[in-house]
Order: C-alpha cells, then sequence, then structure tokens
C-alpha cells in the first residue's frame, strides 16, 4: 500500500514555521524575507558539521547525490535538535523539473522523515514547472517578482563583496557593508517594496557606489573562478567553505551569478522546441522571459562597470561561448551553461578554476571535468581543477589540490609582474610548478 505523507496545506501557512536549507547564503536571506512579507513564518538554517553528512548517509541511500545528502541531513539535523514544535514546523525544498535527480530529492526526503521518526513534517516544494501541485506554494507573480529581485540583488551583492574583500585595508569593511545592505534590501521587501524592476534597478547603482567608497589597495592578486553543480558551487555546506578558503590564500573569487542558473532554464525550453518541434509559443517565450530579465541585468553590468569593478557577459553574448565546445541541446544539469561560464571566466582573466562537483554527478562529469581539455586547447592559459565532494572526500585533499593549482596560478603571476630578465630565471621553476597539478590530475 502506497504511504502517504502529509501535505503543506494552505492552512499552515498560518501555524507552521518552515525551514528553508542555505544554498546560497546571500540569496536566500532575501528570499527567507520574501517569504516573510507573503505571511509565512521561515528560518534559514545554519546548522553544519559532520553530523549532517552523518545524518544523510543513515536516511539515504550512500549512492545519492551528495547534494540530496547534504540538504536532508540539514533538516533532519535540525528536527533533531530540540529547537522546533515537530507538530508545527515544514520544510521546503525546490525541484528543478529537468532530468536532474534534484527533481526526486523532495521524495527522497519524504522518505527519510518517515523513518527517522518525523512522518508528520510536511514538505513544500518551490518550483516553476508545475510538479507538487498539491504540496507547494502558490506561485503568484507578485511572489515570482520578489524571487527575481532576490536574485539579482544577491548576485550583485556576492560580487561586489567578492572583489573588495581581497584588497579593503581595513579587514571587515567589505562584510560590513555588505550586512547593511542585506539589512536595507530585507527590511524594503518585508515592508512590500523594493522587488519591481524599476525599484531594484534603482538600488543597483548606490550599492555598488558604496561598495567603491571602501578604501582599498589593488595590488595584483591570483583570480580564481569558481563553476559546478549549482549546491555544490554556492553552498558552504557543500564546498566544505571553498570561498573562505580561496580568500585565505590571498585570492579574489569570481563566483558566477545565479540569475545566469535561471536564465538558462528560461532559455532551455525554446532550445527544445528548436531541436525536437513545438509550438510557436514554445520556441518564442524564452524570448519573452530573457527579455524581461535583460533590462535589469543591463543596468547591474553597468553599475559595476561604472564603479571600477568587473562585470559579466550580458547572457545572450554567454550563450555564444558554448558554440564550437558543446551543443546548446546538452541541457541536463547545468549543461553547456558551465562550459560557458569557464570559457567566459578565462577570457576575463580569472583563468584559474575550481570545477566543483558532487561525485558522480554524470551532468557535471561531463560538461565540467569532460571539457577541461577542449578549452585548454583554445586557452592554453586555462587552469581548471575539478574537485570532486563526496561524504568519503577529506577536506584537506580537497584544499591541497587546490593549493596545487593555485602554485601554477603564483607563479604564472609573478611571471607577468615581473621584468622581462627575472622571468627568464624563473621560467624552469614555472614550467615545474604547472607539471604538478597536471600529474595529480593524472593520478586520480
Amino acid at each position: 500500500m502506497e504511504i502517504q505523507y502529509p501535505k503543506f496545506t494552505p492552512e499552515m501557512k498560518k501555524t507552521h514555521k518552515i525551514l528553508i536549507p542555505n544554498m546560497a547564503p546571500v540569496h536566500f536571506r532575501i528570499l527567507a524575507a520574501a517569504m516573510e512579507e507573503e505571511g509565512y513564518t521561515c528560518e534559514l538554517l545554519g546548522n553544519c558539521g559532520s553530523q549532517v553528512a552523518e545524518n544523510g548517509l543513515k536516511y539515504v541511500h550512500n549512492d545519492t547525490c551528495y547534494p540530496a545528502l547534504l540538504v536532508i541531513g540539514q533538516f533532519l539535523d535540525a528536527l533533531g535538535s530540540g529547537k522546533y514544535d515537530l507538530d508545527h514546523t515544514a520544510l521546503i525544498i525546490t525541484q528543478t523539473g529537468g532530468g536532474c535527480r534534484a527533481s526526486n530529492y523532495i521524495h527522497l526526503l519524504r522518505k527519510a522523515l518517515a523513518r527517522a521518526g518525523y512522518g508528520q513534517v510536511p514538505v513544500a516544494s518551490l518550483n516553476f514547472s508545475g510538479l507538487e501541485k498539491d504540496s507547494g506554494f502558490p506561485m503568484t507573480v507578485r511572489f515570482l517578482r520578489q524571487l527575481i529581485a532576490a536574485v539579482f540583488y544577491g548576485d550583485l551583492l556576492t560580487a561586489l563583496r567578492a572583489q573588495t574583500v581581497p584588497y579593503e585595508l581595513h579587514r571587515g569593511d567589505a562584510d560590513a557593508m555588505l550586512e547593511k545592505w542585506l539589512g536595507r534590501i530585507c527590511g524594503t521587501i518585508r515592508s512590500g517594496k523594493g522587488y519591481s524592476s524599476r525599484e531594484v534597478r534603482a538600488a543597483m547603482p548606490a550599492m555598488a557606489a558604496d561598495f567603491a567608497s571602501i578604501p582599498v589597495c589593488r595590488t595584483p592578486k591570483v583570480k580564481v573562478g569558481v563553476v559546478g553543480e549549482i549546491y555544490v558551487k554556492y553552498s558552504p555546506l557543500g564546498n566544505n567553505e571553498l570561498e573562505k578558503f580561496l580568500e585565505s590564500q590571498d585570492c579574489e573569487v569570481n563566483l558566477p551569478g545565479l540569475m545566469g542558473f535561471v536564465q538558462y532554464c528560461a532559455y532551455n525550453p525554446s532550445e527544445t522546441a528548436r531541436l525536437y518541434g513545438g509550438t510557436f509559443m514554445e520556441k518564442h517565450i524564452s524570448s519573452l522571459i530573457l527579455g524581461y530579465l535583460a533590462g535589469t541585468e543591463r543596468v547591474m553590468i553597468e553599475a559595476l562597470k561604472n564603479n571600477g569593478f568587473h562585470a559579466p557577459l550580458p547572457f545572450k553574448e554567454l550563450t555564444k561561448l558554448a558554440d564550437g565546445l558543446i551543443g546548446r541541446g546538452d541541457k541536463m544539469g547545468e549543461g553547456w551553461l558551465l562550459t560557458a561560464e569557464m570559457v567566459e571566466l578565462v577570457r576575463a582573466g580569472y583563468e584559474n578554476i575550481v570545477c566543483a562537483q558532487p561525485f558522480g554527478c554524470l551532468p557535471n562529469h561531463i560538461c565540467g571535468k569532460g571539457m577541461v581539455n577542449k578549452i585548454r586547447e583554445l586557452y592554453p592559459t586555462a587552469n581548471i581543477t575539478p574537485i570532486d565532494y563526496d561524504p568519503s572526500a577529506t577536506r584537506v585533499n580537497q584544499e591541497n589540490r587546490i593549493k596545487l593549482m593555485l602554485a601554477v596560478a603564483r607563479e604564472r603571476l609573478e611571471d607577468r609582474t615581473q621584468p622581462p630578465a627575472a622571468r627568464e630565471e624563473t621560467a624552469p621553476r614555472r614550467e615545474a610548478a604547472e607539471r604538478r597539478p597536471l600529474a595529480a590530475a593524472a593520478r586520480t
């Protein structure tokens, strides 16, 4: 007999606290504020540690995708903490709706809850593809606009902080500025304002100008891009605080924005219709959505450039970077976007790249790790290191492999900043450093 799991009903909006897994800390704080403005009581989880993965392994098959283990483990750890009234607590999880296993996390989560003794806890689905219609949020136009605003705000703040922290004269200035703007944005969102395209576009130049006012000394630094599977790419829990580690190594980190993935998801249905046939509307729906997003994207890019920061390419230009490397019909998981992001980073001077992927994630092994040699053929300066994240993978081993990549990066940076005579003396040492990560990659 099929087990009947509890559904998240409209009545629970007034009686239940919703726990949110923390994938992108900046973006999701604004998302939580948007949910509160909609009348929900929610909490963004911050529990980390080895017990999170252990809980996931205890109640989910160990062949399951690593992000699923962590998300489910984080929920179970929170529910077992004693902090919550389990009869008035609900969980929320996103569903992509594509071929990625993430679409099935909600079913794994419900089974794990039942096995762990929390069978009364309902799970709500946040999705845009019609999945779980009887156990999700009503996706109103208002809430959708708030989500889009949260992504744009989060992307801009993340980029501004990342490009300021390595150079700030007074340690902590950039983080204080981030908190200032997060507090202001979340407060505005909770009051029912700040999410229209006009309001978002008006705030962006002021945000960039504020970060530009922080005293900095822009000495040459190793620049590192981070790409990969969406959860492991953004979540400090999923990537063992990769961004913090790279900053501790005196690097400038470039984390491509979450809006790129949103645009990628909006773009793909029309590409499917173009490749396999479809109606006129199916073939052109992406243009309507992407056109709506392009105006705000343009303002964000201008705000960054006008204040002396590096700005990403418009999505329309990003799609062209996949040409000659990978077909845009390759759209499972991060698909062609992952390859295009690596090319964009290399061309923008962030040629040192960590490709973070869950072990056994087939789309990322093909579109990420599988494309490394091809990218190196076209861009010889590309210094890309794929890093697998898994319960059995140790943090020390991951960081040691990244340090090998950084050794090459530092040699190259030193070479570029030295006078010609000194470059000839250091050439043998640089070539030896460049061989080390290649040898390490061959062994793995």
